[in-house]
């Protein structure tokens, strides 16, 4: 019995000086063992929690709507480790970011309980964020002091139950954010249900958020759930909200103010406990004045307004873009896969992007489709990116091929060369007019240039 003690006494010393917390329970949730890196992130000391159910303890789960013993289905398989992240709130209020790691405790093949160990990782996200390491957060690609602060405001935002708007241009990716809040949100574990609310034809928008009963209409033949219902214990994310009909915005305000519905056709009250974030790229406070939207539900949906950046306010991230597709291309193809040229990342940093990050990742793909050779050009590129790059350099000779293509030994005459013409009239398809606008010259001295250089008007011509 002596020996036991001290075997115990031993093992509880070398777990107390553990850098991570150490949380064990037993199949009826009563915590047997709580170390004290344990008691310094959560705040609770062991006199507070040894014996006690974790859900009592904590006020709620511990890992959140991540908790294995929450669920009516079976048990996952704690033979294997668990990782997650999870947010949790200390016994103060504050909110602390930690990585989980949950593995059972098996007696001859029987599961007995649980062993969790964890590690805050507040600070140390906070710090690579600060030294501007980071170049994405939650599966959103960045590291513009934009971006960093948007990172900064989802983790300071998640783990609050409050509605959360989201305004951005088409193609900022409000959807992924929305998907980063939640699964930076102790509602990690359940589902994130997202709603296009433009498009759902208007007569079955009522219908597909709340559900309806068998009969409620023509084509109803059996009861249904609606987007609020399953998203019970998660996050309902309406995207385009601003395109709500008005009677179906009443309905929705009803249901944020008391956390209850019903179905279409129904008459019982249906309790559904849901966490609302909303996304337009329109101005939703605009839409009040012009009276298309409830300044009621505004008000309710607004709490925490987040903002996203468009792409051409943050350039610099470009690259980093270009360079992740480009990798998300290689795992999905077992072909190679080429890189950009200077001069085809080049036209792509001048470009405005108004479809913003999808945008650019559909040029992407064009290019890698288009691309025939190891590296790819500025003729791989959507006619709307060189287009634009006509434009705008339509009277100016600093165009990024004239300044990247003048080498050393190159035919030229005058502001030409050989590299910079080849270049333009593959660009432009073969015209001319349009290729000497691109280059800052006149039709006639393009025309001189090719007199006197005929091989560098010997060009594959693509059709766009």
């Amino acid at each position: 019995m002596d020996t036991f003690i001290l075997d115990r006494k031993n093992l509880e010393l070398v777990l107390d000086n553990l850098r991570d917390g150490i949380i064990a329970h037993d199949m009826e949730r009563r915590i047997l063992f709580f170390n004290k890196e344990a008691e310094k992130i959560t705040g609770y000391s062991k006199k507070d929690v040894l014996g006690k159910d974790c859900h009592l303890v904590f006020e709620a789960p511990f890992c959140g709507e991540r908790c294995s013993f929450c669920s009516s289905e079976s048990l996952p398989d704690f033979n294997r480790k668990i990782e997650y992240p999870v947010a949790i709130t200390t016994k103060d209020g504050e909110i602390r970011r930690i990585e989980m790691c949950v593995t059972g405790i098996m007696d001859k093949g029987v599961l007995k309980g649980v062993i969790a160990s964890f590690r805050d990782m507040t600070e140390h996200d906070a710090l690579l964020a600060r030294a501007q390491e980071m170049t994405s957060f939650s599966g959103i690609i960045g590291r513009d002091r934009e971006m960093l602060h948007l990172f900064q405001q989802i983790r300071d935002v998640a783990p609050y139950d409050y509605p959360v708007h989201i305004n951005g241009e088409t193609g900022t990716g409000k959807e992924r954010v929305a998907a980063a809040l939640h699964n930076e949100s102790k509602r990690a574990g359940a589902l994130f249900v997202p709603v296009n609310c433009g498009a759902i034809p208007e007569g079955l928008v009522e219908s597909e958020l709340f559900g309806h009963v068998k009969g409620a209409f023509s084509g109803a033949v059996k009861e249904r759930k609606g987007r609020c219902e399953l998203a019970h214990r998660g996050t309902l994310f309406l995207d385009e909200v601003a395109e709500l009909p008005k009677q179906v915005q009443v309905k929705l305000l009803r249901f944020l103010q008391e956390g209850s519905l019903e179905r279409v056709g129904g008459e019982k009250s249906i309790k559904v406990d849901v966490r609302i974030i909303s996304a337009t790229n329109k101005d939703l406070a605009e839409e009040v004045k012009k009276g298309t939207f409830r300044k009621d539900l505004y008000y309710r949906l607004n709490v925490i307004p987040i903002t996203l950046p468009p792409l051409r306010d943050r350039k610099n991230d470009i690259p980093l873009l270009v360079s992740h597709f480009l990798e998300v291309a290689r795992d999905d193809h077992e072909d190679a896969i080429p890189e950009f040229s200077k001069e085809a990342l080049s036209i792509m940093m001048d470009y405005s992007w108004p479809g913003n990050v999808r945008e650019l990742q559909n040029a992407v793909q064009f290019a890698i489709v288009r691309c025939k050779q190891e590296k790819i050009m500025p003729s791989d590129l959507p006619m709307e990116l060189l287009n634009m790059v006509l434009e705008h350099n339509g009277g100016n000779n600093d165009t990024p091929h004239s300044r990247s293509d003048r080498g050393a030994g190159s035919a030229s005459h005058g502001k030409l060369d050989r590299n910079s013409v080849k270049n333009a009239l593959e660009i432009t398809g073969g015209n001319k007019a349009r290729a000497a606008r691109y280059l800052g010259v006149g039709r006639a001295t393009l025309y001189r240039f090719l007199d006197r250089f005929p091989d560098a008007g010997d060009i594959e011509v693509y059709r766009y």
